[in-house]
């Protein structure tokens, strides 16, 4: 009882945060707002140039970080609990690589597609960069370590950046590949958030259903075949979660490495080892951490952007090591 207290009041904490990270993105820009400017045009009182930027251009940005975010940390949460791997991130083994590269023959070869084709490609891309990693992580004895499948997904990941960016210059595309991987949610429409936002949802619903079965895989296999869990079918449905997931991040924002990996680690050192808490805790948490990446990517060379991706990277890659310094052992 008490520890579901102390869960309440952490996500309230939580919550503030992302309150406050979501004002912080909807203020702050290369055009000048105050908070009065966003209310007005939250609620439809005021019909100026400003409050229509607000809503046709600020606000669908910022909701496809909370998206983003949400997705990223999520799958990466059920990544590293799936495969008992601290070190597993949608970006780091394969994932955004392989719905990179299916995005680019995408556009390549059905150059009319729509966005719901583009999130179908992104969905199998990311299928199948993840089955390339975990199938050459297989092939030597002793399972799946942290070093080898990691080691994996860069082999991979650079092969499948080539992919695309090979696609790219040979159909001229290179432009378009770029504006992809260089991660950013710039340029989000609300029909576009139409098409993604369920799917994000619906994967953010399930994992949460299977919240406990996550909880028990990620201590022992063995205990939860005892307690008579078909972990095959969890995983299974797991791993389709996983793929729902990060595609979907890949079809908004590109490649984005290290939000998988991080927040899942915070996450931890918050709420402790359970899944129950660790996943609607790294719902909040992602978005608000994508909502601060994007806020500084647009006001830290304004009215210049800096792409999120990168901002990403120079806090990602240090906690990377970090995590490697440590054996691989979790941030607690």
């Amino acid at each position: 009882m008490m520890k579901t207290y102390m869960f309440i009041l952490k996500m309230a904490a939580g919550i503030l945060v992302f309150l406050g990270a979501f004002a912080a993105a909807m203020i702050f820009g290369a055009a000048d707002t105050t908070l009065n400017d966003v209310w007005l045009a939250m609620t439809g009182a005021e019909l100026s140039d400003k409050a229509t930027m607000i809503r046709e251009i600020r606000l669908p940005r910022e909701v496809a970080a909370i998206a983003v975010g949400a997705a990223l940390a999520v799958s990466g949460a059920i990544m590293q609990g799936l495969t008992r791997n601290p070190l597993a991130d949608p970006g780091l083994i394969g994932l955004t690589a392989g719905g990179t590269a299916a995005l680019a023959i995408t556009l390549a070869f059905i150059p009319g597609v729509n966005y719901f084709g583009i999130m179908i490609a992104c969905f199998i891309g990311c299928a199948v960069g993840a089955a390339m990693v975990l199938g050459i992580g297989s092939m030597k004895k002793g399972g799946f370590s942290p070093m080898r499948i990691v080691l994996a997904g860069a082999a991979v990941s650079a092969f499948l950046f080539a992919v695309s960016e090979g696609v790219g210059i040979t159909f001229k595309l290179s432009k378009d590949v770029s504006m992809w991987t260089s991660g950013g949610m710039a340029g989000t429409s609300w029909s576009q958030l139409q098409f993604i936002i369920p799917f994000i949802a619906g994967g953010i619903l399930i994992s949460l259903m299977l919240s406990r079965q996550l909880t028990i895989l990620s201590l022992s296999e063995e205990v939860a075949v005892g307690l008579g869990q078909k972990t095959v079918a969890i995983k299974g449905i797991l791993f389709v979660v996983i793929v729902l997931l990060a595609g979907a991040g890949v079809a908004l924002a590109g490649n984005l490495a290290f939000v998988g990996l991080m927040v899942p680690h915070i996450v931890r050192a918050i709420v402790g080892t359970d899944y129950r808490y660790i996943i609607p805790m790294s719902v909040i948490m992602g978005a608000s951490f994508m909502l601060l990446a994007d806020t500084v990517g647009r006001t830290v060379n304004a009215p210049y952007e800096t792409p999120v991706a990168a901002v990403v990277a120079v806090l990602g890659l240090p906690f990377f090591l970090f995590i490697v310094r440590k054996g691989g052992r979790h941030f607690t």
